[in-house]
């Protein structure tokens, strides 16, 4: 009887367990049908690709101007600008003793009446000259027409016509004696204009606006053009950066390409743009240079070590992930899935940023490809594609 109902209960067993087989048969069956590798994919897609070239060097103003004096030999007197100073075009930048200058003009003023009273006098000299002419001319007329007539002697003529070139020459000297006086009355005009010229040039004014650099200029020195200059002034107090830029990239750069500058001494980003490529390269250092113009910051001094990021290019181009792009032998290559197939695609690459590489040939818009091009997969390989969450 025991052995009845064991076998009975045996059979109960088995018949409520036969469902639990059934259900865990189905998905053992659906496991094996699609065991291939999970692969992450992503679809080729436009993005807005930056080429940037990266240089640094010393920021300097675009334009020094020395001011030197106009005339030497003057003590300078007054100093009327500091190092720091904005100045304007015609502005006093310093004043020079006059002394001198003053103590020719008083000279020349006195020896201008003395010129004055010659002159007078030899226009009264040349009138009396003239009128003395007329006279002797006048008797020698007479004396000829008598001698025809024979009522005279030819003594007497002879006379009477050597004092009428006596007296024509006596014009002549006189005459020339005025012209020399007239001369003289303008040489000392020249010299007055001379020295009210120097007068004004002892007011050293800024020939330019902008910003004083240096001052060199002490109050006693005498003034000189030799050596260093009295001030030196940033016009307009424009500055620039005179970047250094590895051989490779000098070729791209290009006036009025913008660029963001980074300071050494401060957080602050400032913006300029491109002003001028030099045409050589350093034959030591193989370092072209190229001079970024700044926009207007007080922050920013002459002499700052500053680096700047050159915006070379800027287009929308076909990009896909660093890490998608491989290589094989001298190919660059990405691994191309279709129906999750994957084949080894060539490509041609172009801008690299911030972890993603333009494709300038091999793919096209919505194709798709690994997004890791190591993931253990191979040419030829039939992956379980798994779509990317960031595209």
């Amino acid at each position: 009887m025991r052995s009845v109902l064991s076998a009975a209960a045996l059979v109960l067993s088995i018949l409520l367990a036969a469902p639990a087989f059934a259900e865990t048969a189905t998905p053992v069956a659906a496991q094996s049908s699609s065991d291939l590798p999970a692969i992450t994919v992503i679809q080729v897609s436009d993005r807005k690709m930056e080429d940037h070239v990266l240089a640094a060097g010393l920021i300097g103003p675009v334009e020094q101007v020395y001011v030197t004096p106009l005339i030497e030999g003057q003590q300078i007197e007054t100093l009327d600008a500091e190092v720091g100073d904005s100045v304007s075009a015609g502005q006093v930048l310093a004043t020079l003793s006059t002394a001198t200058l003053t103590l020719q003009k008083s000279q020349m003023q006195a020896n201008d009446a003395s010129v004055k009273a010659a002159i007078a006098q030899a226009q009264a000299q040349l009138t009396n000259a003239r009128n003395a002419a007329a006279e002797a001319q006048k008797t020698a007329d007479r004396s000829a027409a008598l001698l025809k007539q024979g009522a005279t002697s030819t003594a007497a003529n002879d006379q009477s016509q050597m004092a009428a070139t006596s007296a024509a020459a006596s014009v002549t000297v006189a005459e020339q004696a005025l012209e020399s006086a007239k001369a003289q009355q303008d040489l000392l005009a020249a010299q007055m204009a001379n020295v009210d010229l120097q007068l004004s040039r002892t007011k050293v004014v800024s020939p330019v606006t902008g910003v004083v650099s240096a001052r060199n200029a002490q109050i006693g020195a005498v003034a000189t053009a030799a050596g260093q200059p009295m001030f030196v002034i940033i016009r307009d107090g424009a500055l620039e950066l005179r970047a250094d830029v590895a051989e490779a990239d000098i070729a791209r750069i290009r006036v009025d390409q913008p660029a963001t500058l980074s300071l050494a001494s401060s957080a602050t980003r400032i913006t300029g743009h491109v002003r001028l490529v030099e045409p050589t390269v350093d034959t030591t250092t193989r370092l072209g240079r190229a001079r970024i113009s700044l926009d207007a910051d007080p922050s920013v001094l002459a002499g700052m070590y500053a680096e700047a990021d050159i915006l070379v290019t800027s287009r929308d181009a076909l990009a896909v992930p660093v890490t998608a792009v491989g290589s094989s032998g001298l190919e660059t290559t990405v691994m191309a899935v279709k129906g999750g197939l994957v084949s080894r695609v060539p490509v041609t690459t172009g801008i690299r940023q911030d972890g993603w590489v333009e494709i300038l040939t091999g793919l096209s818009k919505g194709d798709t490809i690994v997004a890791k091009a190591g993931a253990f997969v191979n040419d030829g390989d039939q992956i379980n594609p798994i779509p990317s969450e960031t595209n």
